[in-house]
């Protein structure tokens, strides 16, 4: 098969504009050939080279004393007490699930379990974050419906928990949906492998699945808006095999662990092409690839689709040379594959050889970090202005705070997501301490008396509203998730997700976000350990809301103390932690009450989160809570009918009564139960810790109402509010039914 003519139609056709072509072909002194064009294609696509994003990425705070790795490898890694570390890394896989949602959540949790066990670490517990459009299109449940089940299948067929994560619905999200992935792994500090290619003469293997031609130009996929089109690129949607993995998985580490590799890293996005060139880049070698020899699982494969295949459950491994035999039994050992594809050379060349002869001959550092970089205009678009200025107009009056409550706790972006976690496996491995349910997941380090606390978080509408503040209050929000569980926030990976970023209006959104997450993260303590920038979520219904999706880690040193979110024994008193102000832009009542989703959204103040983080953190070591849930989406309304509720397998909640009045006083009703000011949590204890509660508030400088009591097992739910009106009282039951049903009856079950 004779390779096309390079012509401006197929320049075009490859996402590369002219004016980068032109700097390929001064880079190589001549015109490339189809298989270079294809490698820098993918290579320099938005996806691989964050060409948009670069300049934006530097401002985070990549650095601290528990960072063992930042930015730039598969994984961040922070250390743990002990000896031991944490690697973790979020990506997201939007483009292939909006056109095939099984194949495409499913290879999502396949491609982040691989980036971080090939940092030596073993995979304990998998997070997600998901968004799509409104429930009541059958386009948006059917994309729903097959990314939960895919990431469901991988993540339970492999063996590694589910722990938690996020669901969001938004008419934003119809024809974009978004599906980042999240991994958390363990390692003893002195395992960790870098995927730095080194040692002249050692051997480059293709370990794991066969090369096929499914996911070819996945990486160029991901760096495009959708279209109408966008079905056609069903063939580069990856497949995945979730049972291969697992012996690829248990081969890694076993490799990792026996001396014989000295670097291995997965064929992700743009498949053997961006493993072997950036392996070499960060080595600062060459290597020389036989593509030939790969193992390729359909006939007539050409070099191009070797090397931009993105096959899944593959492995590129650099052996010592004189070990080579040793990888191949190992790997022989887990019933896979250990095929040697080349070799690391000393001339700093990126060559490729087909049947003898050269086909690619690049000088390697380059070819990796010579993407032009763009610095993008930055202008806030008029209309989001305008719409953060405005209020809605109540009309006939807001409903009655208890039908109110009702109706946000239907609304499927509020209501338990049951419907999701339940599919998948959050207790195997056998070290899920609080599964999924509540305001983060924990886990407990095997053999160990810490725990790992695990979250993600974004609340989009106020990203769309005000980046800066939605920026911020994604890092604050899911710190405090983390803190009530007790456990100590330690850093964050990141997804952002936006749209266009060469329309100035998508571009101030991502670059105000960022400051806000940079500023937020470097008050907190919680550095940027690495992440993914993913552009061009846009199709033909618009661009995505603007989703900077935060995971956060933290430690918890006893993990026996871990703190739930769920009230759990009568009579035990009820803490609301923080300030409620008259902060309703942006809010879950405004938009699903009276269908309007503007305003000023809440402001966050760093300074109050911090003492709040540390007044959780440190009342979770004393004993003193038996439960703690963040007071955020839908307001204080809401969290304290979560709290009342109880866990998803509980057979019943508990009644709370709860008396408001001196809380917030010059705020209405409406203000006081859905307000969404940041800092804020709500705690039960003992009522014999209440004194101590109330006295270590007071060192920490945080307000802390003693606002009621918790009532019978499946009591009534009661929040008064006396001169202002609008009490709230309702059965527990009645909440429980709404809350836990309302996704279930959208998906028809």
């Amino acid at each position: 098969m004779t390779d096309p003519v390079i012509t401006p139609e197929l320049v075009q056709e490859h996402n590369l504009t002219p004016e980068e072509y032109d700097r390929i072909t001064a880079m190589l002194g001549r015109t490339p050939t189809f298989p270079e064009l294809g490698i820098f294609s993918a290579l320099w696509s938005e996806h691989c080279s964050y060409k948009h994003s670069k300049p934006v990425l530097k401002t985070f705070p990549t650095t601290g004393p528990q960072v063992i790795q930042g930015p730039g490898e598969n994984a961040g890694v922070l250390r743990l007490p002990g000896g031991w570390a944490v690697a973790f890394k979020i990506e997201s896989h939007n483009h292939p699930s909006a056109v095939e949602p099984y194949q495409g959540a499913a290879t999502g949790a396949g491609g982040i379990l691989r980036d971080v066990f090939t940092m030596g670490a073993r995979p304990v517990a998998l997070l997600n974050s998901l968004r799509f459009g409104p429930l009541d299109d059958a386009r948006n449940r059917y994309l729903f419906a097959g990314a939960v089940r895919g990431i469901g299948d991988y993540g339970n067929c492999v063996g590694v928990p589910t722990l938690g994560g996020e669901v969001d619905f938004a008419a934003g999200y119809s024809g974009n949906p978004l599906v980042n992935a999240m991994c958390v792994g363990v390692l003893r500090e002195r395992d960790l492998i870098k995927a730095a290619a080194h040692g002249v003469g050692n051997v480059l293997l293709a370990v794991g699945s066969r090369t096929g031609r499914d996911g070819i130009h996945g990486a160029s996929f991901a760096s495009e808006e959708l279209t109408h089109e966008s079905e056609r690129r069903r063939p580069q949607v990856q497949v995945g095999d979730p049972f291969t993995e697992k012996l690829l998985l248990e081969a890694s580490l076993e490799l990792i662990a026996s001396g014989h590799i000295v670097a291995i890293q997965d064929m992700g996005a743009a498949g053997l092409t961006s493993s072997s060139a950036e392996m070499a880049a960060r080595g600062g070698v060459g290597v020389e690839i036989d593509l030939s020899k790969v193992p390729t699982r359909e006939p007539g494969m050409t070099p191009y689709e070797i090397l931009l295949s993105e096959s899944q459950e593959r492995m590129l491994v650099v052996a010592k040379a004189v070990r080579v035999k040793e990888v191949q039994a190992i790997a022989t050992k887990w019933e896979l594959d250990a095929t040697p594809i080349g070799r690391v050379t000393d001339d700093g060349m990126y060559r490729c050889l087909w049947q003898g002869k050269v086909v690619v001959e690049t000088p390697g550092r380059q070819l990796v970090e010579d993407c032009p970089v763009y610095s993008p205009e930055a202008k806030e678009d008029p209309r989001i202005a305008e719409l953060r200025a405005r209020q809605p107009v109540p009309g006939t009056g807001y409903p009655v705070p208890g039908d109110a409550l009702l109706k946000i706790l239907d609304d499927p972006s509020v209501a338990s997501k049951r419907w999701v976690f339940e599919q998948y496996d959050s207790t195997v491995q056998a070290s899920t301490v609080i599964p999924p349910g509540g305001d983060a997941g924990v886990l407990r380090v095997r053999h160990e008396d810490f725990g790992i606390a695990v979250k993600t978080d974004c609340n989009s509408r106020y990203v769309r509203l005000d980046p800066y503040e939605g920026g911020k209050a994604a890092v604050a929000e899911s710190a405090r998730n983390v803190a009530c569980t007790g456990a100590r926030p330690l850093g964050i990976t990141n997804c952002l997700n936006f749209g266009n970023p060469e329309r100035p209006e998508v571009f101030y959104q991502f670059r105000e976000a960022c400051r806000g997450i940079a500023d937020a993260c470097r008050a907190l303590g919680t550095p940027v350990t690495g992440g993914n920038v993913s552009f061009y979520n846009e199709s033909p219904t618009g661009a995505v809301d603007p989703t900077p999706v935060i995971g956060m880690i933290g430690v918890l040193p006893r993990v026996d103390r871990a703190v739930p979110s769920h009230a759990r024994a009568t009579g035990d008193v009820i803490f609301v932690l923080g300030e409620t102000r008259a902060e309703l832009g942006g809010s879950a009542f405004w938009e699903t009450c009276l269908a309007f989703a503007g305003g000023q959204p809440p402001r966050v103040d760093l300074d109050t989160e911090r003492r709040l983080i540390e007044l959780l953190v440190t009342g979770a070591e004393r004993g003193l809570f038996r439960s703690a849930h963040d007071c955020s989406h839908g307001g204080l309304a809401v969290a304290l009918a979560e709290v009342a509720m109880g866990g998803p397998y509980q057979d019943a909640g508990f009644g709370l009564d709860v008396d408001l009045t001196a809380h917030g006083s010059p705020l209405t009703a409406h203000d006081l139960l859905f307000s969404e000011s940041h800092g804020r949590a709500v705690i039960t204890g003992a009522p014999e810790r209440a004194d101590a509660v109330q006295a270590l508030a007071a060192e920490l400088g945080v307000p802390a109402l003693r606002a009621g009591s918790v009532g019978p097992v499946n009591g009534r739910f009661r929040i008064a509010l006396h001169d202002r009106g609008g009490s709230i009282d309702q059965p527990v039951a009645r909440l429980r039914e709404v809350y836990f049903s309302a996704i279930p009856r959208r998906m028809g079950d």
